[in-house]
């Protein structure tokens, strides 16, 4: 019997479309067991493992152990990330994809939270402490007055900034209609803007704000000499990049001026990038040191921390100035940029290696032996601190020739684009790995350890937030993305 040609050509159309089903069936089942997944990891997170709607670094797999970066017990949470505001933003983002109720409740907690640790100057220190004890000795604007209390906010380590972008999120999400958070996040941008400098810079903390009279505006020089053994000041007055301060700031301030419509908060942050373009030093070394003293010279930090240049602030702080690039299209933020990336370039101390510090004038690598003495040899580093660190200057190249080349309307559209980036649908295998790493109360366990808590065994396994953080971010752009 003769088959006709259309039978012959209705096959494949069948197999095609019992494909193409049986495809959209298992994303359709995929994408249940991930938003299922997604739910059941957040109750666990704000029900079992915040405290007072804040979050630690991470904890015994049992939850009877927990650690910030130090000892901590249920009644403190950590600030600097990936503590209360990353875990935040993750929900709140995660929420905005997805529009599920608990995860915005979650979210809120973590917000009441840092309401709750906010400190009179306006920003958070590292952590917030709920013991009666321990919180008598911070001023914390919701408790009463206490003159001898700490009031010192901090922008080391991004911890005011992490809090200021999540507020920031969160106010806008709930419409701007929760008063304390839409208020806690005003007073801390005020707290911020009246803790800048005349130059635009920032100290790495704050409790009281600067007089214009006493800071003039300066260009960066060379000291003629400085010293070579650590002199133990208070370093952290001064104006400083250290851990990416500024860069950190820069961004909340942004965000801050996208979503609350305020030019003081643009300001600002041009301003910052008016005093990275002063920071720049001067040939031979056409790059950034770590921390300035108020003549605009470089100064000593920590005891591993001397006055030079830094390999690792300098790239990040060319990756700001393309971002206000982008904001402004004034092309003073592009012109340091060349000078810097062909200095850092011809000072790889190894292929794809810049060193964290170049002394001055010479540029010679600095290190430190384990007992802190400033030497040029590497045999001995302390192993806490990164004295060497990898160079991105490929990438941050092509970022810039391709931002140089565009069109005031493409500028335009990336300037629109940069608040409400995206980032595509991860993959199946990736999500079906991440439910199945789930254990039965929504907990993902993992090696590693507590590293406060010697070495008992009990401490071998662990629940992070930085994993907690970055599977949420994950399911929940499947979700969005399916």
């Amino acid at each position: 019997m003769r088959i006709p040609l259309s039978c012959w050509l209705a096959v494949p159309a069948l197999c095609i479309a019992a494909g193409s089903a049986t495809s959209a069936t298992a994303d359709d089942a995929l994408r249940t067991d991930a938003r299922k997944a997604l739910l059941k990891a957040a109750a666990f997170y704000s029900e079992k493992v915040s405290s007072h709607g804040g979050y630690l670094y991470r904890y015994s797999a049992d939850l009877k152990k927990q650690e910030g970066e130090g000892l901590a017990d249920r009644d403190t949470v950590w600030v600097q990330p990936p503590g209360t505001p990353a875990v935040g933003m993750a929900l709140v983002t995660a929420y905005q994809r997805t529009q599920e109720p608990a995860l915005l409740k979650a979210a809120e907690a973590a917000g009441d939270c840092l309401v709750q640790g906010q400190l009179r100057s306006g920003g958070w220190s590292d952590q917030i402490d709920f013991a009666a004890d321990n919180r008598a000795k911070m001023s914390y604007r919701v408790d009463p007055v206490r003159p001898k209390a700490s009031n010192i906010s901090t922008l080391d380590d991004n911890k005011t900034q992490s809090a200021l972008r999540f507020m920031t999120r969160l106010d806008e999400t709930l419409q701007f209609k929760d008063a304390r958070i839409h208020e806690a996040s005003l007073f801390a941008f005020d707290g911020v803007l009246k803790a800048q400098f005349p130059n635009g810079g920032w100290g790495q903390r704050f409790d009281e704000y600067p007089d214009p009279a006493k800071y003039p505006v300066l260009k960066a020089s060379y000291p003629e000499q400085w010293p070579r053994t650590y002199p133990g000041a208070k370093y952290w007055m001064f104006y400083t990049f250290n851990d990416n301060s500024i860069s950190d700031t820069i961004e909340a301030l942004l965000l801050a001026a996208h979503v609350y419509n305020e030019p003081r908060y643009r300001d600002a942050a041009i301003k910052a990038g008016e005093f990275i373009l002063q920071a720049q030093m001067p040939e031979p070394q056409p790059a950034w040191a770590q921390q300035y003293n108020f003549e605009m010279q470089p100064v000593w930090a920590r005891k591993f921390e001397p006055p030079a240049i830094s390999g690792s602030e300098s790239q990040r702080l060319i990756e700001a100035l393309m971002v206000l690039y982008t904001e402004t299209g004034d092309r003073k933020f592009l012109e340091p940029i060349p000078s810097a990336i062909a200095y850092l370039n011809r000072s790889e101390i190894a292929p794809g290696q810049l060193a964290r510090f170049y002394e001055l004038k010479t540029n010679k690598p600095l290190y430190f032996t384990t007992k802190y003495e400033l030497t040029y040899d590497d045999s001995d580093l302390p192993t806490h601190y990164g004295f060497k660190v990898g160079n991105k200057l490929k990438s941050i190249s092509e970022r810039y020739e391709a931002l140089a080349k565009l069109t005031p309307e493409k500028l335009a559209a990336k300037r629109d684009a940069q608040f409400n980036a995206s980032r595509g649908a991860p993959k199946d295998a990736d999500v079906q790995a991440i439910i199945s790493a789930m254990d039965e109360r929504g907990a993902w366990v993992e090696d590693g350890r507590l590293s406060y808590h010697g070495k008992d065994d009990d401490t071998r396994r662990v629940i992070k937030s930085e994993t907690f953080i970055k599977n949420i971010d994950l399911l929940s752009r499947y979700i969005a993305a399916k």
